[in-house]
């Protein structure tokens, strides 16, 4: 029997580029790589400290000025839906899910570039063509799913209405990405589909459903504090959000630590799986 001892992770910082979230400001990203067989493993540690994954990256923000993004993840034993998501429960009741490998379509980029352009046309995701979409689905070095909902179009044929790539993680669901037809705008499908992951990650027994960032001020991400016991990611551990006013996308320059320190207090795992 042998013991593999893992290689300590390099981490990186990017070059500041304008924030998507707050216009004005500049975001910057600490980053590591997630490949091998200690991918899972490192995924499933970072993810509880505020980290996101992107395809083979692992980032959170690390901006010198700026700690408005906080990680938000709902705990799902708590979680009671408003009377407006039971409404929204209620309108998109016709949809059925379909959980498929990590595998890319025609279909779903169609479907991704008519979210982009209606909602996102000047986002970083613009630009992407088929197969730059089709890494995003596709490479993944851990346990992801292609959640698809498909409800029927009005000669009552399937016809795709949303997707969501889904991280499976241990203890939880982590939404990477998700996007849908915006003909169904009015039937609120991004909270919709949040709520089915609440749903898909009690069944499997798992405690929290990941929802990427929440950033007090931005009205793109002002939807996820609406969800019942959300937490954050603030100050080095997870709480719950209380008053989503009492947060401010305001902050003085000193209230950032320098990178070094910001990488010094991460937790890594152990040791890599044990090899027989």
């Amino acid at each position: 029997m042998r013991h593999s001892l893992p290689i300590a992770p390099q981490f990186y910082v990017t070059a500041p580029q304008p924030c998507p979230y707050l216009e004005g400001r500049m975001e910057r990203k600490l980053f590591t790589a997630l490949q091998g067989e200690y991918a899972e493993k490192l995924n499933d540690t970072l993810s509880k400290q505020g980290f996101r994954r992107s395809q083979n990256v692992l980032y959170r923000p690390s901006c010198a000025e700026c700690s408005a993004c906080l990680s938000a993840r709902i705990r799902v034993a708590d979680f009671k839906p408003s009377r407006s998501q039971r409404r929204t429960i209620r309108r998109n009741v016709e949809l059925r899910r379909e959980a498929t490998s990590p595998w890319a379509t025609e279909a779903q980029y169609a479907l991704f570039r008519a979210y982009l352009d209606s909602r996102h046309a000047d986002g970083g995701m613009a630009d992407m063509d088929i197969f730059e979409f089709a890494a995003m689905i596709e490479e993944t070095p851990i346990r992801s799913r292609v959640i698809e909902y498909t409800g029927k179009d009005e000669d009552g044929e399937k016809e795709l209405a949303a997707v969501c790539l889904t991280d499976v993680i241990d203890d939880g669901l982590s939404m990477v990405y998700s996007f849908y037809d915006p003909k169904y705008a009015g039937s609120s499908l991004g909270t919709y589909v949040i709520m089915d992951h609440i749903d898909i990650a009690r069944d499997a027994g798992l405690p929290y459903v990941y929802l990427g960032y929440w950033v007090p001020g931005s009205s793109k991400m002002g939807y996820k504090a609406k969800f019942s016991s959300l937490e954050i990611y603030h100050r080095g551990e997870w709480r719950d959000i209380g008053d989503p006013d009492q947060y401010s996308s305001e902050t003085h320059p000193l209230s950032t630590d320098p990178i070094a320190e910001q990488v010094a207090r991460i937790n890594l795992p152990d040791s890599r799986p044990t090899r027989t």
